[in-house]
């Protein structure tokens, strides 16, 4: 079997695959597949419909936010998570600074004995209650906790096999308005944002396994929103930074993402240096654009599997395993 995966990830409607998904996701440049909550009934529903999607191509990178807090999108017998801020002041009121580590490591055993690969997490952003997306989605105010928390985190999520990917860079903290309903714009120069926004992927670039960035106008740094822009890609990202892991756009059907046509947009982020493009509830124009990349010879890559999670563990076996019983007794003293 080749290695190698398309640089498109859709999503689908329901909870099972269509005819039509079916189609979409056979075809060589469809690389991901992104699972929202209305794709969710049943951990046996959700490890089924992997299974379905598996059945059609193996060489596909299944993915969900599964951050905690308002973004959760698998519940039921998935443990509740709280937010992200809510779990960092409890284990720096409590010293217990492995709380967070053991969570992640939890959330992505779940997600893993599911059959999910990657979980879009964690938020790097700065909480600094302006931004009215993000919030206590952050971890915290405080850059430093930031890097402290994030990095026990991403260990968890290591420990239990599965990938990590930053977001949303280089920073969404410093902007009031939600990108999916239309385009911030951070003035700040750049010496700003790289003193500040910026610090948890210069201080983690070497944990972090992929980046997904933010659809925010930086006029003073480019005229292109990040996913758009060879500037943050190549020269900040990944020369400046030197960043090694994959870079992934946010979906680009988000009104943040500006008013260029899905294959502009695809093709600018290709050109940037985005390794992947996400385009959700733009079924309609999946089609125009895998004829696109058919006629621009763009071709499935083997950096993206990079991502598929190397441990397994079974749902079974987790209900049974003594740190996950701890971690899920910790949440409970939370008031989760």
């Amino acid at each position: 079997m080749n290695n190698l995966y398309g640089k498109l990830m859709i999503d689908i409607d329901g909870v099972n695959l269509s005819d039509e998904d079916k189609f979409l996701i056979s075809n060589k440049h469809i690389g991901g597949l992104i699972l929202f909550k209305r794709n969710f009934v049943s951990y046996d529903q959700i490890s089924n419909l992997v299974n379905e999607i598996h059945n059609v191509k193996e060489n596909i990178i299944i993915a969900v936010d599964q951050e905690g807090g308002r973004v959760q999108r698998f519940n039921k017998e998935f443990t509740k998570i709280p937010s992200m801020r809510l779990v960092s002041r409890y284990a720096k009121e409590k010293g217990m600074t492995s709380f967070i580590k053991d969570l992640a490591w939890l959330v992505s055993s779940e997600l893993i004995a599911s059959g999910i690969d990657i979980n879009f997490s964690p938020v790097l952003d700065i909480d600094r209650n302006i931004s009215s997306i993000i919030g206590d989605r952050a971890f915290s105010d405080n850059v430093i906790e930031i890097i402290n928390h994030t990095s026990n985190f991403i260990d968890g999520m290591h420990e239990a096999g599965m990938k990590s990917t930053g977001k949303h860079f280089p920073g969404h903290g410093n902007v009031e308005e939600d990108s999916h309903k239309q385009l911030p714009t951070d003035k700040r120069k750049l010496h700003d944002i790289m003193d500040t926004d910026i610090k948890p992927y210069i201080e983690l670039k070497d944990k972090l396994d992929a980046i997904m960035c933010a659809h925010i106008l930086f006029p003073e740094v480019d005229t292109n929103i990040p996913s758009f822009s060879n500037k943050w890609i190549n020269n900040i990202l990944k020369n400046k930074l030197n960043f090694k892991g994959i870079v992934f756009t946010d979906d680009l059907s988000m009104v943040g993402s500006g008013d260029l046509n899905i294959i502009e947009k695809i093709n600018n982020s290709l050109n940037a240096g985005c390794d992947m493009t996400i385009v959700c509830k733009k079924r309609s124009e999946i089609k125009e654009v895998l004829n696109f990349l058919d006629d621009a010879k763009v071709q499935p890559a083997s950096n993206i599997s990079r991502l598929k999670s190397d441990k397994k563990i079974s749902w079974s076996d987790l209900s049974l395993n003594n740190r996950a019983i701890q971690t899920k007794e910790i949440l409970k003293n939370m008031g989760n």
